[in-house]
């Protein structure tokens, strides 16, 4: 195996509760699968929100699922600073201490007192991936995406091992604007 992966554009997303679910869309509502994710269960749902922070809101959000054990806002760097808030950069599902927002959907809002993030850049891949690449779970690896126009490398990439995952870097709109990795299909190579 190359040290090549396969670069996706995260872009801003909500993952909710199943309570949260019935609050934004009405009792007895679940989520209705749009289109399958890179990420083996994931998906994106039919179902979308405005996430309202201190000073605008963003419309049409995406909602990912399945649904989750807490609720979470994803954005960019550019989309915090949109809302007013000053999200930390961390890893999908490390919210103690984040700031939080409100969720609006058609039927109720959810306020959500921690869970806005800007995500840390990672690597999905199986255990036999990892052992291919020559890298461990939690690591923190560098990767190069020689992109046409703005070829770039991205520090701080931690590659996330398990089981359930398909071999997938992860970043988001503002990263992949910088790297002009937003049109095709982009490779990366762990450097």
């Amino acid at each position: 195996m190359e040290n090549k992966v396969l670069v996706e554009t995260s872009a801003r997303h909500v993952h909710v509760t199943a309570e949260q679910v019935e609050i934004l869309f009405g009792k007895g509502a679940t989520l209705t699968n749009k289109k399958d994710l890179s990420q083996p269960g994931q998906f994106a749902c039919e179902q979308r929100v405005t996430v309202v922070g201190p000073k605008r809101e963003l419309a049409g959000v995406s909602i990912l699922g399945p649904v989750r054990p807490a609720g979470q806002v994803e954005v960019s760097m550019t989309e915090a600073r949109t809302l007013g808030i000053n999200a930390p950069v961390r890893e999908s599902g490390d919210i103690a201490g984040t700031p939080g927002c409100k969720l609006v959907g058609p039927c109720g809002e959810v306020t959500l007192d921690e869970g806005v993030i800007v995500a840390k850049r990672h690597i999905h891949m199986t255990p036999d991936d990892a052992k291919q690449l020559g890298v461990s779970d939690k690591q923190v690896v560098s990767v190069k995406l020689g992109t046409a126009e703005r070829a770039l490398i991205f520090g701080d990439v931690v590659v996330r091992v398990s089981s359930k995952f398909a071999l997938a870097m992860h970043i988001d709109t503002d990263e992949s604007n910088a790297a002009c990795a937003c049109s095709g299909v982009v490779y990366g190579s762990i450097i």
